[in-house]
This record gives structure tokens, C-alpha cells and sequence, in this order.
């Protein structure tokens, strides 16, 4: 799997065939679980003559499954799925295809989020508070190999202070979102393939690093991120 410190990002510029116009396209799936969501970002994209969507998916079973399926450039991808999260779909996917580009596009800006998105192997990080263009030119950065933070989350990243949250790894971060969704333990094991022991010594150590003695001050952090949407 491609690491958070890789200085590249995806496969490149292997786009697809080009357009009537000669034009090359870039082939996307958009990942969102509202189907209305999907069709404004679809419209919008094809909009641009670069640009082609080849497929969409509303949780992380059909995202991976599309994903394999269709072979886009780039994986659109929202973080807040039904069950397990947009960074865990995408952990999935890049198991499978290590050179996927995978682009997350969220109403979460604060920085923690791009954060443990480019630990998992993100390629790129775009709020939906964007304007239009940002997501275009977001798609065609990443497509290419490089990296990209929208403007808004860059500020918040440069601004970004250490904190407990982000001592947390990318495991014990999404461990961290299904407990404040209420899910039990036996449920979050079957979610992430994990046993419940393994994931109660992710529970642990998360109130270790928090300095949480009890599921009030987790809730209370949860609350204060917004993982509990």
C-alpha cells in the first residue's frame, strides 16, 4: 500500500481514450451516499471536456467493487458513508489497486480529517465549501500524480496544532468514528474485520492517548470533531 510519505501519488498520466475533440480524458468514480449529491457533482464534471464519470457508488462495498470493476483514473470519494467511512473504503481499495488515485471530497475541513486521509494513502483532499473549479482542478492534479489540498483545508492544516487526535492512527481514528456513532465494539469488529479484542485494545489505547478515563470525554471529542454525523 502506498505510504503517507510517498512524494508521488497514484499512477500518473495512463488516462483513458481522448474525446471527439481529441481531448484527453480523465476517468473518475464519484463515491457518495446521496443519490442527488452524485448527479449535481456528476453534471458538473462532465461539464468539463477532460473529464468523464464512469461510474458512481454509495457505500464502500460498492465502491471497491466498482472500483475494480471499472479501473477509473480517479476515486472521488466522500468520508461519510454509510458504515465503515470513505477512509476505510479507500484503505480497501489501494490493498487491491496499490496505484489508485483516490481524492477525497468532504463537508469535513477541519485538519484532522486530511490528515489521516493522506495517511491512508490519500492523493488529494477538496471540502465540498469549495467552488467548482477547485474540484476540477483537484481531479486533474491528482489524475497527473501530484498531490493537492483545496485552500480552505491547507489553512486549516498550516494552522493546525498538535493535539491527542492526532497521535491516533488511521485504525484507531476510524475505530474512534464508529464509537461515536454508537457502535459496539462486536459490531465495529465485524465492520473492520477485526476481533473484539482487538478492537477493545484500540479502545483503550485511544483513551490512553485522549486522557479519557470514560466514554464521556470520547463522546465529548467526538462531538467537537463532528465524527458523531
Amino acid at each position: 500500500m502506498r505510504r503517507a510519505g510517498d512524494s508521488s501519488c497514484g499512477r500518473g498520466f495512463r488516462y483513458g481514450a481522448g474525446n471527439e475533440g481529441g481531448a484527453v480524458l480523465i476517468t473518475v468514480l464519484l463515491v457518495d451516499d446521496h443519490a442527488v449529491v452524485r448527479e449535481g457533482y456528476r453534471r458538473l464534471l462532465e461539464r468539463d471536456a477532460t473529464i468523464e464519470v464512469v461510474g458512481e457508488a454509495a457505500d464502500a462495498v460498492q465502491a471497491y467493487e466498482r472500483t475494480v470493476a471499472l479501473e477509473p483514473q480517479v476515486v472521488v470519494m466522500d468520508i461519510a458513508l454509510p458504515g465503515v467511512s470513505g477512509i476505510e473504503a479507500m484503505r480497501r481499495i489501494l490493498a487491491r489497486r496499490p496505484q489508485q488515485s483516490v481524492l477525497m471530497f468532504s463537508m469535513y475541513d477541519d485538519a484532522i480529517f486530511p490528515s489521516r486521509a493522506f495517511e491512508a494513502g490519500a492523493c488529494g483532499y477538496v471540502s465540498k465549501a469549495s467552488a467548482p473549479e477547485v474540484l476540477v482542478d483537484a481531479i486533474s492534479a491528482v489524475a497527473k500524480g501530484q498531490r493537492y489540498l483545496s485552500p480552505d483545508v491547507r489553512k486549516a492544516v498550516s494552522l493546525q496544532a498538535k493535539s491527542g487526535v492526532d497521535t491516533l492512527t488511521a485504525r484507531e481514528f476510524e475505530v474512534l468514528r464508529l464509537l461515536a456513532r454508537g457502535e459496539t465494539v462486536k459490531h465495529i469488529g465485524e465492520k473492520l474485520g477485526l476481533s473484539e479484542k482487538t478492537v477493545a485494545n484500540h479502545q483503550s489505547a485511544i483513551r490512553e492517548k485522549l486522557g479519557a478515563r470514560n466514554g464521556v470525554r470520547l463522546a465529548k471529542v467526538a462531538a467537537e470533531l463532528g465524527l458523531a454525523l
